[in-house]
Order: structure tokens, then sequence, then C-alpha cells
């Protein structure tokens, strides 16, 4: 994982302002080089940036990569897991620049060519690849958005690239999220910037949105089980193995290397469980769970200062997970880290959040990014449990360098309450048409934005819900299989929610799939937990004593 920035301007080099340096140092500690070249025949003046966090490869890859012959330039910002289906071992940028490199050597389809290369690439990634031969820079995020990538044209002339935002105030226009609809060019001709797009040229698989035509089990088959967990562990073992360390070669063997973010909740559980088959048995898996002082709350409700982080919904249910996978598990040493953020740190954060999420800048955005910024710095009380022994706590920082994010299993297996709204209305029809909406603007609603702001402590996170394989099983099946809804049976209201159920039958219908696979696991009250929103959980939303009636939607006085 790695920051990446490109400016292009006609009188000199444009370089980041000192707050953008900063970011993308804190995004890639392990290597920061920058490179200038000029376009002659343009009179343009280029610059790149690369700062890298090395996490495979025997060795730091320094970026960005320049080919002295072509002059050409590649700043990669991701993970390779695959390439055309092929498994890419060792470091990913030099693979990737390779491949664009033999690109090169077709002159008349090399667009193609280009095309070709990015698009049968499965994992996350942003990108800047400048083909110095014909004056073209493509650049791009994947197809779901998981790396951050922002453009911003200024009032002197100039256009860059980054994956962290300028300060808004600085510029003359607001930089924004670079679509994932496509590859974007633009090609210099005769003193001008001429912009364009390539198809990417392959597509992702479409929702299977068919409908039933005879009565359908009442749960989703023990077939659709199998292979979910096939497919999800399959993800996992490429996200959680083989991870290198480059800035602590030294590494203690109980040191973590791995990180979930941890709220208790059946999607992140359920990865853990997985986790546990994966790797050895005495390595180390880090359980980041956050909460936070919220004044409203408590003086909504009467409690005492010292029990705002414990009765803080995540918390609970964190700990309540926390010692379920501890019981089905108990060969792993598995660190619970309670994360506790008091009022008058959040609000001294406040700022530094603010602009790493922007260009979002609403109420909603700010409430999840700082529960994200909080728990991907690891930072916390640590509570062991080892052979089902229990330490006492203590101040512990994880060095956990990759973090495990179970954002998508929503998306994909209908948790959201909007998606049972929608079955309520319109049955299969309506709950597969609210799937596809919200797959397809997963990457500009949520991913640049987490990205930006976990990224900015020099961690590497990780989405093994999107996984390009678990996401083609996932839209193949039909929403039955996907989800437990039902004409007749009716959906529990939130607060009639027991998180207890006897039998499979009696789990909430809402991610039923991965309810089953969780049941089958042996994480009975896991697969029982309701679907809860982070900032909820954990107490992010309307901290504001003052703020009255703020809706999520609300935007930002302050941006900047």
């Amino acid at each position: 994982m790695c920051g990446i920035y490109f400016s292009v301007a006609k009188d000199r080099h444009i370089l980041p302002d000192q707050p953008t340096v900063d970011a993308l140092h804190a995004r890639g500690p392990d290597s920061y080089k920058v490179f200038q070249t000029t376009d002659n025949d343009e009179k343009l003046h280029l610059t790149f940036i690369s700062s890298v966090l090395a996490l495979r490869g025997q060795n730091i890859q320094e970026q960005p990569l320049h080919d002295p012959v072509s002059r050409s330039v590649l700043c990669w910002n991701g993970e390779a897991w695959k390439s055309d289906g092929v498994p890419v071992e060792g470091n990913d940028s030099a693979y990737i620049w390779r491949l664009l490199q033999i690109s090169l050597a077709h002159p008349h389809d090399r667009q193609h060519r280009i095309a070709q290369v990015l698009s049968h690439i499965a994992g996350p990634f942003a990108f800047i690849f400048y083909d110095a031969p014909t004056a073209t820079v493509y650049y791009g995020r994947d197809r779901l958005g998981r790396r951050s990538l922002l453009i911003n044209q200024r009032d002197y002339g100039s256009l860059t690239l980054a994956s962290t935002s300028p300060n808004p105030s600085g510029t003359a226009t607001a930089p924004s999220e670079v679509s994932t609809n496509t590859i974007h060019f633009f090609q210099f001709q005769e003193g001008s910037i001429l912009q364009g797009k390539l198809p990417w040229a392959s597509e992702l698989y479409p929702i299977n949105k068919g409908l039933p035509d005879s009565e359908i089990a009442a749960l989703p088959s023990h077939e659709s089980v199998d292979g979910l967990l096939v497919h999800l562990r399959e993800s996992l073992m490429l996200r959680s193995v083989d991870i290198r360390d480059h800035s602590h070669p030294q590494m203690t063997a109980d040191a973590a290397k791995v990180a979930i973010l941890f709220s208790g909740g059946l999607d992140c559980t359920l990865l853990a469980r997985i986790i546990h088959e994966i790797l050895p048995s005495d390595e180390v898996v880090d359980l980041l769970n956050v909460a936070f002082e919220n004044p409203r709350s408590l003086a909504a409700k009467g409690r005492i200062q010292a029990s705002a982080y414990e009765q803080c919904p995540d918390r609970v249910t964190g700990r309540s997970s926390f010692t379920e996978i501890c019981e089905v598990c108990p060969q792993r040493k598995w660190r619970f880290v309670a994360i506790n953020v008091p009022y008058t740190e959040a609000v001294a954060h406040k700022p530094i959040i603010i602009r790493l999420m922007y260009p979002h800048n609403t109420e909603m955005d700010l409430s999840i990014a700082m529960a994200l910024y909080f728990a991907a710095r690891g930072q916390g009380e640590l509570l062991e449990v080892y052979s089902n022994v229990c330490s006492e706590p203590i101040p512990y920082l994880s060095t956990a360098r990759v973090l495990i994010s179970g954002l998508g299993a929503d998306e994909l297996y209908a948790g959201y309450s909007r998606h049972a709204a929608a079955f309520s209305r319109e049955g299969f029809q309506g709950l597969a048409d609210e799937l596809e909406m919200d797959f397809n603007r997963i990457g500009s609603r949520n991913l640049g934005r987490d990205d930006r702001v976990m990224s900015s402590w020099g961690k590497e996170i990780r989405y093994p819900y999107l996984d390009e394989d678990f996401v083609r099983f996932s839209l193949d099946l039909p929403v039955w299989e996907k989800a437990g809804f039902r004409r007749g049976r009716p959906v529990p209201k939130h607060h009639e929610a027991t998180g207890l159920a006897s039998t499979p039958g009696d789990l909430e219908p809402a991610k039923m799939l991965l309810r089953l696979a969780a049941w089958r696991l042996g994480l009975r009250r896991a697969a029982a937990e309701r679907k809860r929103a982070i900032q909820f959980g954990a107490r992010t939303a309307k901290m504001d004593a003052g703020k009255g009636r703020t809706k999520g939607t609300d935007v930002l006085a302050v941006a900047a």
C-alpha cells in the first residue's frame, strides 16, 4: 500500500503542500521518493511522488518506477492478488510494471493492451501510469474503488492526482474522487491537456435478479453455505498469509501482523473464526474494538463517566463475541484491544479527520470516519486470552499493519434495514434492485473515504468480502439464497431482537447465509447478532450537545 501523487503544469513543477507531504509519508512510512521530468515537446512539467508501505516481497520496492529508455513512469498503490486469474507472487508493483512495459512494445493497440493489463488485476488499487512515447497519462481506481484517488484542477493551469486531499481552502476547485466506471487518461497535445476514458476490458458479474418459479425452502441451502465458506476462506488466505514487515525486521513471535476491526458483530466475528483455520496457532491476532465517551448519550441516560466505554453497544457485543471466539478457538492467543476515546481527544483530532475524509463532508461521514480513524490507530488497553486464561488489562499499541474489515457483507447479503423494507414493498425483485444499487455505489459512498482515514496510520485495509471471486460468487446467488426474507415471515424490529436463537430457523433473516455459516462454525451467539451501524455502536453519532437535531446528511460547517 502506498501514497501516490502526480502534477502537471506549464510553467514549473508543482510539489504538494506540507500537509499533503505529511499525509503521503504517513500512508507509506517505508519509502518516499520524488521523480520529476519534462515533456520537452509540450513544455510541460511533470512531478511523480510515491510513498511505500512495504508488505510484500523480500525487499522494499521503491517508487515511482521509471524506465530510462522509454521514460515511462508508474505510481502504484494497491495489491494485485491475481493477474488474469494467476496468483501474483512477490512484489506486485514490480510485476504490474513489467506487464505495462510489455504493452508499450505494441504501438498499434497499446491502449487496448494497457486496459487488458489493468482489467485483469484482482485486488484493490489506484494507479498513475505515464506512457512517455505517446505523452499520455493513464490513471484510475479498481472497479470497486477500494483505494483512494482524488483529482483536482487548479486555477493556474495545473492538474493534480493524489491519494489524499490537499487543503481545500488553498485550491481554486475542490478535489473530487476519480470515478471507478472507466480507466481515465489525458494526452498532452499542442500545449493542451485532452482528457479521455477507456472502458474496462472485462465487466464485473451482474447481480442475479432472477425470481423463483416455484416454492422455495425456508432457509438457504447447505450448498450455498459450503460455497460461501470456500470462497471466503480463499479470500482470507490471500489477505492474511505471508505478510512482511520491513519496518520491524526483528519482530518477536508475540507481535501481531494482522488485526481485525472488531465490533463483535456477525461479519467480523466470522472473519476471525475463519482466520483461525488459516494462520498458525501460535500467531497472535489483534481484535480492535473502539468505544467513545459521548456526552449526549451519558446525559440522556444518566450514566456515570467510568462506565461510558463499557456500556457502548459495540463494546458489549465485542466482549461477548470475544468470549465466544475464545471458547470456540482456545488454542490461539487472541488480543481484545479496548480502544477508549475520551470526548476531549475526539474533539482534538476532529480537524485532522475532517481533512482526511474530504471531499466527504457530512455529519454521517464524520461519525463513521472518527470511529475508523481511532480503531485503525490500534491504541488501547489489552486483554489477552490464551487457553481460556485472561490477562489483566494493560496499555497496548497494536503492531499489525494489515487491518481486516468486514465491509461489503451488508451490501452483498442484505444487512441493512432498507433491504428488509425493499422486500416488504416489492418482494425479491425489490430486494435485488436495492442490493444492486448499494453494491454499485459502495466505492463512492465508503471506500475512498475509509482508505484515506485509516491509511493515515501507516496501515493497509483489506476487505475479504470484496474479493473479486467472492463478489462474483455472491452476486451470482439468487437473492433468496443470501437472505432469509420470506413472504409470511415477519421481520423483527430492532428492539425486538433477543440475540438468542435455539435453531438456525430462529435467526434473523438479514444476511441469513452468513448467519448459517457462523452457526456451522460454532458461533451461535455471533450468528444471532443484529446489524448496528458503527457510528451508533461506537457512539460517535451526535456527540456534541449543542448541535440539537442534526441529521447524518447535514453538511459540516467547516470542511478543512
